[in-house]
């Protein structure tokens, strides 16, 4: 009897590819060395705004940046490896977006609701991903919520979230006893949740709204529960 071939490793999901991307500062894959590809993602993000990705070709996207159909071939495998290089730099440009705002905040507080805020901000008003989320939920609605990927994917945002919490349990601005893991699985499922299932009375575009839903129940998951003190 045959040995059977170990199993393939799972492929990681778009969000994840990103966040690898910006920690290593893989910064958009060699695009600095090659104008040619940046000019085709340039390109490809403008038509996909504009008519979404199911309907856009790539001959309209090689047209708009001035390229062949070969050339992007060349670049990029497929339609989809093209689609998938768009999606992954937008979200490190989320990610990217996220470290800025809450740079700016004064208190471990204060990180919080910045980050929410700049989360579920970066993400609804960004043309391309908020627009997909509104017209081609599909594409992106089953990995941020974990559908046939075992939920990788939020699994790399609370990795995420989770490290900003660690970093600041070492400057000794929360307790060392918080569940660090917890607390960021909690906060990325809230805003997973803000994202794929619209809400009727929390306007995504009410910044004021979205900082006092995070005072009044993120930031208290900053607090380990009663009991856990020494």
């Amino acid at each position: 009897m045959q040995p059977r071939p170990p199993a393939a490793a799972p492929s990681k999901s778009l969000l994840e590819r990103a966040y690898i991307g910006l920690i290593s500062q893989d910064e958009d894959d060699g695009d600095r060395d090659d104008p040619t590809r940046t000019r085709i993602l340039d390109a490809a993000y403008d038509q996909f705004c504009r008519m979404g990705i199911q309907r856009s070709s790539l001959e309209e996207v090689a047209r708009r940046a001035g390229v062949t159909r070969i050339t992007i071939y060349r670049k990029f495998d497929t339609k989809d490896t093209l689609v998938e290089q768009v999606v992954i730099r937008e979200f490190r440009r989320y990610f990217a977006r996220f470290l800025d705002d809450i740079a700016g905040a004064d208190t471990v507080g204060d990180r919080v609701v910045a980050g929410f805020v700049s989360s579920l901000r970066a993400i609804s008003d960004n043309p391309l991903i908020g627009g997909l989320l509104e017209t081609e939920p599909s594409l992106l609605i089953g990995s941020i919520i974990g559908i046939g990927d075992n939920g990788s994917l939020l699994a790399t945002v609370r990795g995420f979230v989770a490290g900003q919490l660690r970093s600041e349990q070492q400057a000794g601005t929360v307790s060392a006893d918080l569940d660090t893991e917890m607390a960021a699985e909690m906060m990325v499922r809230i805003s997973a949740s803000f994202l794929t299932v619209p809400s009727q009375i929390i306007d995504l575009g009410d910044d004021e709204q979205l900082a006092a839903i995070a005072r009044q129940f993120l930031v208290p998951m900053l607090q380990p529960p009663v009991g856990d003190h020494t």
